[in-house]
């Protein structure tokens, strides 16, 4: 596996995003932790959850709690694998998501993931999403005073848009090592917040790469070059995707989310696809 920086730290170039193993059509735990450790035997050092991956409102934090006991049933070392958990959203059980981003919330969250994690310190601990009815410095400020506390090792924000990652990173005075965005063929509106974190030097995490849960299997069908360059190449529109990603900014760590071994081992096979000019702006025109 290739490693990108996230911060101080080397990660593989593609991450695992946890969030389908617990909320709606989650399978079981064994696939779960299955899936969890497929990705470990392949290199991938970079586990995205959160709080709010759960259904039912007395579950809070259902991903974090099945992530560690898979690190910890797992037979090889997992000391290099970055937990990557965030907190300011919340789920009341009702099939709704809703936002807290108010600095004592947000502490509370943290507390309470350390222990579900049972972890000295988190490695890489987010805003979920901005709060309207809190002003943002607030929430980012207590992001800051959790660095300072020694109860996180690093500090990102997901779902912001340029002046709020510009804001976080002073904020948290160039502490900001990375921002977590949505964008896939489908969401292409991140793009200023992509090249923006690449002049700034942080990691751009994209969510849903591959257009989320229910559509990620149609992603060629839907985008028709992706099927085409993966045809050439023999491998799945899945992997021209990430590739495709990867080739935006050495910044990029895509995480794409599963809940099945032969997905996730797909989808870490982007990181040796070299794609031409000609076909990466193919893809570009294809949104």
């Amino acid at each position: 596996m290739r490693t990108r920086r996230i911060g101080d730290l080397g990660v593989g170039a593609i991450g695992l995003g946890g969030m389908p193993m617990s909320i709606e059509g989650r399978p079981d735990e064994q696939r779960s932790i299955a899936t969890i450790h497929a990705a470990l035997d392949a290199g991938v050092t970079l586990i995205d959850t959160a709080d709010a991956y759960h259904l039912h409102a007395d579950e809070v934090g259902h991903n974090e709690s099945l992530i560690a006991r898979a690190l910890a049933g797992y037979g090889g070392d997992t000391s290099d694998v970055l937990v990557a958990t965030k907190g300011g959203h919340l789920r009341p059980g009702d099939g709704s998501w809703t936002k807290d981003g108010s600095p004592e919330h947000l502490k509370q969250a943290c507390d309470a993931s350390l222990k579900r994690l049972g972890v000295e310190a988190i490695g890489l601990y987010q805003f979920h999403r901005p709060d309207p009815r809190v002003p943002y410095e607030e929430s980012i400020g207590a992001l800051r005073d959790l660095l300072d506390a020694g109860k996180i090792r690093h500090a990102g924000i997901s779902n912001a848009n340029p002046d709020q990652i510009r804001q976080a990173g002073d904020i948290l005075g160039g502490r900001l090592v990375s921002v977590q965005n949505q964008f896939s063929p489908a969401f292409r509106s991140s793009e200023a917040e992509l090249e923006l974190c690449a002049q700034m030097g942080i990691a751009f995490l994209p969510w849903s790469p591959l257009g989320g849960i229910s559509k990620a299997g149609e992603l060629g069908s839907r985008f028709a070059p992706f099927a085409e360059v993966a045809k050439a190449h023999e491998v799945s529109p899945q992997q021209v995707c990430l590739a495709w990603m990867l080739a935006k900014a050495p910044v990029v760590i895509p995480i794409p989310g599963s809940s099945r071994p032969e997905t996730i081992l797909d989808s870490v096979k982007a990181v040796d696809l070299e794609l031409t000019p000609e076909e990466l702006g193919r893809l570009d025109a294809a949104g």
